[in-house]
């Protein structure tokens, strides 16, 4: 038995600090930042289409959270964050084509803005148009105009939070008593709405050359 036990190991000084406060925010951001300029000025250096293709896939082959731990905690208006911005808008429509397609669909019967142009959807939007739309939002973003792309998103994510909000208003006239259904739909236009603004936000800085 006495085998089994060993002396208390030595740790280095520095290794406390991990254990206790756990990583240093500002370097967690400065890493954010790092990976995000590195990643995008290589692949728009040479968009090699395989690369291009397997960086559009990524989080269906390896899930939200590896993008997430690397760029969900930067600041909306980066770029790093906008980058978070569009793979979880991508993830978004992957994981409920046909509900944000049904909302899309509803936004561009009501919005009187050129959103919808802007977005560039196939006419009629269904979840296979959906994803065809998010996946090209995504390429352009590594291979052409990356303000464009940015402003795609955030006319997709407009058009469909206009249809959320008609959506949640149906809801809510059919069912007076439980508002669930309203309110989640109402959430999600809000969500998407304040979406829109910082991806918007974002293209105006890359074009004045400051999305850092």
């Amino acid at each position: 038995m006495a085998a089994d036990f060993h002396r208390p190991t030595k740790l280095p000084p520095g290794m406390f600090d991990d254990f206790i406060g756990g990583a240093d925010p500002a370097q967690l951001n400065r890493a954010a930042h790092d990976t995000a300029q590195a990643l995008l000025a290589r692949v728009r250096a040479d968009p090699d289409p395989e690369i291009v293709a397997r960086l559009i896939a990524y989080t269906d082959r390896h899930g939200i959270d590896a993008i997430a731990e690397l760029w969900s905690g930067a600041s909306a208006k980066s770029l790093p964050g906008a980058l978070w911005r569009i793979y979880l808008l991508r993830t978004l429509i992957g994981q409920d084509a046909e509900m944000l397609s049904l909302a899309y669909r509803r936004g561009t019967e009501i919005s009187h803005t050129i959103d919808q142009v802007v977005a560039g959807a196939a006419a009629p939007a269904g979840p296979a148009e959906i994803r065809e739309l998010a996946d090209r939002v995504l390429h352009g973003v590594f291979t052409g105009d990356f303000a464009v792309a940015l402003e795609r998103a955030a006319a997709f994510a407009r058009v469909t939070s206009t249809g959320f909000t008609s959506l949640a208003d149906d809801a809510d006239a059919a069912d007076s008593v439980h508002h669930d259904r309203s309110t989640t739909l109402t959430r999600r236009a809000l969500r998407l709405t304040e979406l829109a603004d910082e991806l918007t936000s974002c293209a105006k800085l890359w074009r004045r050359d400051a999305l850092d």
